[in-house]
C-alpha cells in the first residue's frame, strides 16, 4: 500500500471523502461501485467494483468463440482495464487500463466501426499500439459497464458486416449476464 499523507475524518453519518485527486487518478466517477474489503489489524480498503470483471470466465469463453469466426484480435473491457483477450498474447494486454480515447467513445454510448464512422481509428489501451476496427459499448440495464473490440488485423482491412454483428451479439450477451 502506498501512503499518501491525506488524512480524512469520517463525518457523523460515517461518511468518508475520497479526495478529488485520487479519484482523478483512480478514474473513480460519481456512482461508481466500491467494494469494501477490511483486514486484520484495522485497515478498511476500497476497491473499485467491475460487475463485467465477475464476467471474465464467460467474456474470456465468448472472446475465444468470436476469434474462430474472424481474422481480428478481440478485448473485452470494463470501464477501466482489459478483462480479456482472443487471438493476441493475454499478458500484453489483460489488466492494462484503457486509452483516454477509449474512454470518450465508449463513456459516449457510441459505436465505432473503421471505414464507416468519421475519425481515426482509435488505440484501446494504455501503453499498447495496436488500434480498433470496431468498438460496441455494453449496456447492462441501461448502465454503461464496458467495450467489445477487434482490433485492426495486421493487414489493416476494415472490419466486415459478420465482425460488426458477432461484436454487437457479444456486448449483448454480455449485458443480458450481468443483469441476471
Amino acid at each position: 500500500m502506498k501512503a499518501t499523507g491525506i488524512v480524512r475524518r469520517i463525518d457523523d453519518l460515517g461518511r468518508v471523502v475520497i479526495p478529488k485527486e485520487i479519484r482523478r487518478v483512480l478514474r473513480i466517477r460519481d456512482g461508481d461501485p466500491l467494494e469494501i474489503y477490511t483486514a486484520g489489524d484495522g485497515e478498511v480498503i476500497f476497491k473499485k467494483y467491475s460487475p463485467i470483471g465477475e464476467l471474465a470466465p464467460i467474456a474470456v469463453q465468448y472472446a475465444e468463440a468470436m476469434i474462430k469466426h474472424t481474422s481480428c484480435p478481440v478485448i473485452i473491457c470494463d470501464r477501466d482495464h482489459c478483462i480479456a483477450a482472443a487471438g493476441i498474447t493475454r499478458r500484453e494486454v489483460l489488466e492494462r487500463r484503457v486509452s483516454p480515447e477509449l474512454e470518450e467513445l465508449v463513456e459516449s454510448r457510441a459505436s465505432y466501426f473503421k471505414g464507416v464512422s468519421s475519425g481515426e481509428a482509435p488505440k484501446v489501451l494504455e501503453g499498447f499500439d495496436r488500434t480498433a476496427s470496431v468498438i460496441v459499448p455494453i449496456l447492462s440495464a441501461g448502465d454503461l459497464t464496458g467495450a467489445v473490440i477487434m482490433l485492426t488485423p495486421d493487414d489493416g482491412a476494415n472490419p466486415t458486416d459478420t465482425d460488426i454483428s458477432l461484436s454487437k451479439v457479444a456486448a449483448s450477451f454480455l449485458g443480458k449476464q450481468m443483469e441476471e
